[in-house]
């Protein structure tokens, strides 16, 4: 038996210790844990939401749920900014930790999260002040506007404990806590899950109700993530006007591509509306059941690109390149395992769906095209999600943006009108389909290509260093 190469095995690169769990172990598994977890706690936040609004729906006034519903839709596209600042944080402070530097990743740790608190205070007075024109412009009027008017003055203010929280989530994410960081979105649902019924009925506050409900979970986010970064994982540093001015532009460089993918979504499901609203009320129940069916059945897959940002991101730091191609190739797997179960299940459940909805015939016929053909098309889906992953964590943010857009501001309209056409709700449901189809097999072909051709030094976190500290 020949002894080993003494040149080889120092060629052989050995993560130090301080690197990361991720550089090490099976990718799979890496994969599997943080999508499962991730996905548990986003899951658990949309199951909370739909049984509030279905709290509202219990006192009987259907102006109530149609006033949640447009500021609801105000509330997405602003928690966008939130979730744009947690891929940033996702991606440097990974890619700290896979350069063994943690002392760099808690300071990046902590101006990500002034940063994030800062923009969506700011982004929450300016909605906050116009909050009554915007919701005009959605097309809310009369009664529904008053109340969606309130509930926004209530619920607004709280927005920067969504930053926080969702930041100090990322965090544990990028540093392999699973368990805590889908503990911090859990906690905040079950502070819901209580209050909501004790609100809203018991102390008959309705709306107004909902929305301090909101308050209350979106507090216990941000003190619970807050807590489990700074004093019982120690994974943030005290803040420095020095560090603030260092970091800022690597952030922005990765979170501000990172808003404008997240922001694509909603915009694709606005042209979904607009485009079922052609084919009557029924048509639109129906797509309304499968876009809360969509949330919650998929949140596998909507989790998959936040929760391996911190696998690819660590490896990168670590210039571990077959590791980050590995990982790209296993949340593939993932992907394809996850939503073959998911379409089965959806596939032997859909009129049962159709009927306990209540559903009229259109209705009913969206869902079953949703659930027999469209429910698996969403493997592509999690190929887009997987592929934004990579660019968003490697240096390519924009390339996810383009991908994102493509799919929902190119695609999704002419597919989405053009087949409702001819085949009125069934066929709008077919062109989402088709679009997710085809923008998820390009951007993971180009996804595939970049990760593989990976070679040379990691992308700096920074570009310089102070001087001094």
């Amino acid at each position: 038996m020949s002894s080993p190469d003494p040149t080889e095995a120092a060629a052989r690169p050995t993560p130090p210790k301080s690197q990361g769990k991720f550089v090490t172990g099976s990718t799979m598994r890496h994969v599997v844990v943080m999508t499962l977890t991730g996905s548990l706690g986003l899951s658990f936040l949309f199951l909370v939401d739909f049984l509030a609004l279905w709290w509202i729906s219990q006192l009987g006034n259907e102006v109530l749920i149609t006033a949640i519903g447009f500021a609801g839709t105000i509330q997405f596209f602003v928690m966008s900014v939130s979730v744009g600042m947690m891929i940033g944080a996702v991606a440097l402070v990974s890619r700290a930790l896979g350069m063994g530097d943690p002392e760099e990743a808690r300071r990046i740790a902590t101006s990500a999260m002034i940063y994030g608190a800062t923009f969506q205070t700011a982004l929450a007075v300016m909605v906050f002040i116009f909050r009554r024109e915007i919701l005009i412009w959605t097309g809310a009027d009369g009664p529904a506007l008053e109340v969606a008017v309130q509930f926004l003055a209530i619920s607004l203010p709280s927005l920067p404990f969504v930053a926080i929280g969702m930041c100090a989530s990322a965090v544990l994410r990028a540093a392999g806590e699973a368990w805590r960081a889908m503990m911090v979105t859990v906690a905040a649902g079950v502070v819901a899950l209580i209050v909501d019924p004790i609100l809203i009925i018991w102390m008959e506050l309705g709306v107004n109700g909902a929305a301090m409900g909101i308050v209350l979970s979106r507090m216990t986010m941000a003190v619970m993530g807050f807590y489990w970064v700074s004093q019982s994982r120690n994974l943030l540093a005290r803040p420095s006007a020095i560090d603030l001015r260092l970091f800022f532009l690597p952030f922005l460089a990765i979170a501000m591509p990172a808003v404008a993918t997240q922001v694509s979504t909603p915009f694709g499901n606005w042209i979904l509306v607009r485009a079922m609203a052609q084919h009557g009320d029924s048509a639109v129940a129906g797509l309304g059941v499968v876009l809360r069916l969509t949330i919650l059945c998929f949140g596998g897959i909507f989790a998959l690109s936040g929760a391996i940002g911190g696998i690819i991101g660590q490896n990168y730091g670590a210039k571990q390149y077959d590791r980050v191609a590995r990982a790209y190739v296993d949340a593939l797997k993932f992907c394809a395992i996850y939503t073959g179960v998911v379409w089965i299940l959806l596939w032997f459940s859909a009129d049962l769906i159709s009927t306990s909805f209540g559903l009229g015939p259109e209705g009913a016929h969206v869902v079953r095209v949703f659930s027999y053909y469209a429910a698996g098309t969403f493997v592509f889906t999690g190929a887009l999600f997987v592929s934004n992953a990579a660019f968003n964590n490697l240096g390519r943010p924009l390339w996810a943006t383009a991908a994102n857009w493509a799919r929902d501001a190119i695609l999704m309209a002419p597919f989405a009108f053009g087949l409702g056409a001819l085949y009125a709700g069934g066929g709008v449901i077919m062109g989402q389909a088709l679009a997710n189809t085809l923008a998820g097999i390009l951007a993971a072909w180009i996804g595939w290509r970049f990760v593989r051709r990976l070679n040379g030094p990691p992308a700096a976190v920074l570009d310089a260093k102070p001087a001094s500290t």
